[in-house]
């Protein structure tokens, strides 16, 4: 019978080396709340459980030529208690306070809710919409790529072997920005997203928006960056013909599964009503309506 082994590395390439060397499946232990599911649940026996926490860039958050740097092994809570962040960027919160109850969230990560790569992840179509930049460590050296390149479909990412993520970089806000993320669930606590929506624009001195990033989560094998969706809202004041178009290019590009939780037609019909709430939200918070 195969012995796991439990390292601690104090460095991101240390962590890396281990991976890389160790021929077998290897897994990183950052909060643990799905890693320990699947481990007692026998459906991985990994020969490599690697604990994260104690690498200290993996637990910052920061300021950064006037963005944000978040550790991956940054747990919600401590992001949610992050008034400051908070404020900039409270889309991402929104995506951060629904990952399952209280005490999951007092351990669960940006970093595990991105790799375990459930296209219904709370937290990632917020991130995208963020524009957020995942900065990788490998046996290469780093390199950043964007969050909506990672997930490569449902428990899968692009991360080669021996890569890792070490933190994430959101951009400076520009003034007049807001953003947002609305999911709908058969219940109001502790659910899996059936439909997921994040989204952030900008406005200028006129109100006219000239940025925007819309992101739809559990209506594909991975969360989407639908560009055709944040063209709606460029160039207009968000108003009620932009709105129906935005929800027109969302459901266009939503291309679900029919489960037990919900059929193609609703998850097609949901994802643009989602998309325009969250436009909503995200526009009344970038007027200063918080």
């Amino acid at each position: 019978m195969m012995e796991m082994r439990f390292e601690t590395p104090k460095t991101a390439e240390a962590a890396s080396a281990l991976i890389a060397a160790t021929p077998g499946l290897s897994k990183i232990f950052s909060g643990g709340t799905d890693l320990m599911v699947h481990m007692r649940s026998g459906n991985i026996k990994p020969e490599l459980v690697l604990d994260i926490k104690s690498i200290a860039e993996m637990n910052v958050i920061a300021v950064e030529n006037g963005g944000y740097r978040i550790g991956a092994a940054v747990s919600c809570m401590q992001l949610l208690e992050n008034t400051a962040f908070a404020t900039t960027w409270p889309g991402v919160i929104d995506g951060a306070n629904l990952v399952g109850s209280i005490q999951v969230r007092g351990r669960a990560t940006l970093g595990g809710n991105l790799c375990n790569a459930s296209p219904g992840a709370d937290t990632v179509p917020a991130m995208i919409a963020a524009g957020a930049i995942a900065s990788i460590v490998g046996p290469n050296g780093r390199r950043d790529v964007p969050v909506e390149q990672i997930p490569a479909g449902p428990g899968k990412t692009t991360l080669a072997k021996g890569e890792l993520i070490v933190s994430f970089f959101l951009p400076k806000r520009a003034p007049h920005s807001g953003d947002a993320y609305l999911r709908f669930t058969p219940r109001t606590e502790m659910d899996i997203a059936v439909v997921g929506v994040g989204l952030s624009l900008t406005l200028d001195d006129k109100g006219v928006c000239t940025h925007a990033r819309v992101s739809l989560g559990a209506v594909a094998d991975r969360a989407l960056l639908v560009p055709e969706a944040a063209a709606a809202l460029i160039g207009t004041t968000v108003d009620a013909a932009a709105l129906a178009k935005l929800a027109a290019a969302a459901s266009a590009a939503a291309r679900p599964i029919d489960d037990k939780r919900g059929t193609k037609e609703f998850r097609i019909k949901v994802s643009g009503v989602l998309a325009k709430r969250a436009a909503e939200k995200a526009l009344a918070r970038a007027k200063g309506n918080k």
